[in-house]
Order: C-alpha cells, then structure tokens, then sequence
C-alpha cells in the first residue's frame, strides 16, 4: 500500500492553440471547453524526494491525440532527478556522472517523457499506460482517454514545505498545437481501489451536379520535386511501393487525384421527401500509408436539431453554442466500421442520416454543412457561389443525386510537420 495522505496536487490546463491560426483565433467554437489536463499527484515520500503518479486526461470533445502520441515535458524547478519511472520512459538520460553505483533514470534538467508500447511487461505497467502515446476523445471514448505513468523522484525535498512544482511545461501531439498554462496546487486526487472498498487521496436540391472538390486542396506535390508522394491506383508497381517505405512512415503516401488529400468525405442529397430528407455520408482514406481506427467527423448543419436516424454510425450532440443543437460528432460502431483501412476496395466507411424537415430550406445551398472536421482536421469547403441556389419548390417526390465532395484542409501537412 503507498503511504499516507498530505496535501500537494499539481493540476496542469493545456488549451488548445492550432498553429496555424493567430492566437486570437485559436478559440475552438465546437468545442469551447476542450482542453488536455495533466494531474500531478505525489502519492509517497522516499529519503530524498517523492513518488508521483502523473495522469494525462483528453477532455477535448473530438480531437484525438493519435500516433505517434504525446510526449511531457517540463523543467525542474531544483536539482530534482528522476530515480525510475513506471508506465512511461524519459527520451534522454542526460548527465548522470555525479552518481556512483545506483544510477537515476534520468538526470536531464528539462526532461521529455512518453508512454511505452503496447506489449509492455506487466511489471513496467501502471494504471493507463502503455498506449503508445495514443488517447481518445473524452466525447466518443471517454474510457480511453486517459493515460498515466509513475515516477519517482529524487533530490526533491521530502514535504510540501521542501518541494517545489515543475516549471514550463510542454505537451507535443500530433495536430495543430498546444499551449501549456502555469502549474497551479489544486485538491488533491480520490483514488478508488478495484474492490471499491477504499478511498485513497493523493499526498496533495433538386440538380444533377457534383460540387468538385477544389484542385490541389491538400498542396499537390510533383513527383520530380517530391518523389513518391503519390501513387496511381491502377500502378502494377503499386504493392511494392507501399511495402517498400514500410509501415511505420507517418509521410502520407496518397492516391493520385486532382486534391492530393488523404481524406475525402462524400456528402451526398439522396432522397427528398414532403416532411424528411436523406443524407448519405461516405468516408474514403487515398492515404496507403495509414489505417485510421477510432476515426471521427464533427459535422456542422443546423438541421441536426431535428435529427431523426442516423444508420451505422454513432451520433453525439456537441451543442457548443448552449441550446443550439447544430453541431454533431459522428464516428464508427466499435467492430463494425470504427476502422478505416487504407485506400483501396475496404478503405472506405459509410451510413446515412434522416433529417425532419420543420422549417428547414434547401435553398442558397442550405442542404451542405457549414463546417466539416475529420479527427479534428479542418475540412476544405467549395466556394459559396459553388453550390446549386435553385427554387426550393417541386413537385417530385425525389430529387435527383446530389453530392458535395469536401477535402482535408491540414491533414497533409500535419502528417508531415510530425513524421
């Protein structure tokens, strides 16, 4: 049993920031309050320091943090070192020359910390650990999304009058970025024992026309400049390409098209009725690279007040606008379609959406989602002026297909910035 109760938790707010934006647009309007919390709650003291359990928890409604995970960092405040780490690993051992026999972990001033693989013996286990770095959403998995690992650490000070908390935190993810706020002392951490007998705290429209996605959505790139970025699908030399860069590349390798996007979702107008309509939503991987599991879509339409069934796919309100109920998380039922494969024949997933129609108009183009997002990517959207503005009144029953092909706006340079 670890010991005894004090009072010292560090709680850490990480706010979301894309990189991409300027810090007074970093603001996530579907999704106002996500947020990565890293809790930092020692649970023993040792001669020289103490034992700390560090959990990271996903609080963000649809961003997943996925391969090749995260990795913490921060910078000591004294001249604390790491004597062993359970559940996680430093990157770095750094200098530990001063120390004769027993040698620490890690001895770096501003150490980096990831989560070890899955597979890891059960003797370097802790509780949520071993993802690989990989986390959920709190919204689609909530189970999932969080990890945690063990240290202990040495040169510390053995109270909360000698201890000091960890300065300049940093977390790196895959996505559009992150910002780290001030470490704050909070209450401590409950911890529930599996038999849950005891509680332990912490020492501290109506037109044939297909709205094309636009050419080179996702920056198309030369072969002569950039070989290898792309592949045609019918290539006999294709099988050997994608085996020959091997699995573990994060560089997309995409199908040949006019977008050069790894993603492509389909927004099709099926079937129009007098009080209902019918959507169609097909999701196609292009990248041979990457199997995405656990995918997402946050769907923005204002129609989803009045959703009536939705086939084959999970469905979540995010409501980031109080009351107003327009904004959707859609993603894959657990071994069914919640696996995206590759680009190829089963590198596509798809379900459809009935909408009430209330007060609801297809005209000026209103049958099309304001904003689409593919595990947390921004999407790329046709101009305004591309979509059909054709009476909202007729007499058929049906209306003919309609399809809106939307791409991913960053994907492709994300999977770049972090291969």
């Amino acid at each position: 049993m670890m010991g005894i109760v004090s009072k010292f938790t560090i709680l850490l707010l990480f706010l979301l920031a894309c990189n991409t934006f300027t810090s007074t647009d970093a603001y996530d309007p579907l999704d106002p309050n996500g947020n990565i919390t890293i809790k930092w709650d020692i649970i023993s003291w040792t001669p020289d320091g103490y034992v700390a359990t560090v959990t990271i928890y996903n609080f963000q409604q649809y961003r997943h943090i996925q391969t090749p995970g995260w990795s913490l960092g921060w910078t000591w405040a004294k001249k604390e070192i790491i004597w062993s780490m359970t559940g996680g690993q430093a990157t770095e051992q750094g200098d530990c020359s001063r120390f004769k026999g027993n040698i620490p972990h890690c001895c770096k001033k501003k150490p980096t910390v990831v989560d070890l693989l899955p597979g890891t013996p059960y003797n370097q286990q802790t509780a949520n650990c071993c993802k690989g770095g990989v986390l959920s959403s709190w919204g689609q998995d909530p189970a999932n999304a969080a990890g945690s690992f063990l240290i202990s650490v040495g040169s510390a000070g053995t109270s909360n009058k000698t201890v000091r908390v960890p300065k300049n935190f940093t977390l790196k993810a895959p996505g559009p970025g992150y910002t780290c706020g001030p470490a704050k002392v909070v209450k401590p951490s409950r911890f529930i024992t599996a038999d849950r007998r005891r509680v332990t705290q912490a020492l501290t429209f109506y037109n044939d026309t297909i709205v094309r996605c636009p050419t080179c959505a996702c920056g198309c790139q030369s072969n002569m400049t950039q070989p290898g970025s792309c592949v045609e699908e019918d290539s006999p030399y294709l099988a050997s390409v994608v085996s020959g860069f091997g699995k573990n590349s994060y560089t997309p390798l995409v199908q040949c098209t006019s977008h050069m996007c790894p993603i492509r979702v389909h927004w099709h107008v099926k079937l129009n009725y007098k009080e209902y309509w019918r959507v169609k939503i097909t999701v196609t991987n292009f990248n041979y690279r990457m199997n995405y599991s656990d995918w997402n879509l946050v769907v923005q339409h204002p129609n989803f007040s009045n959703l009536t069934q939705i086939f084959s796919f999970n469905y979540k309100s995010l409501t980031p606008y109080g009351k107003i109920n327009d904004t959707a998380m859609l993603w894959g039922v657990k071994f069914y379609n919640d696996f995206l494969m590759q680009a190829g024949p089963l590198g596509n997933v798809q379900s459809e959406v009935l909408f009430q129609k209330d007060a609801f108009t297809f005209d000026k183009g209103w049958a099309f989602p304001r904003r689409v997002y593919f595990n947390g990517d921004n999407c790329v959207m046709p101009p305004p002026d591309a979509y059909p503005w054709l009476p909202n009144s007729s007499s058929r029953q049906h209306i003919s297909l309609l399809t809106l092909v939307m791409t991913l706006l960053s994907a492709l340079t994300v999977m770049y910035e972090y291969a």
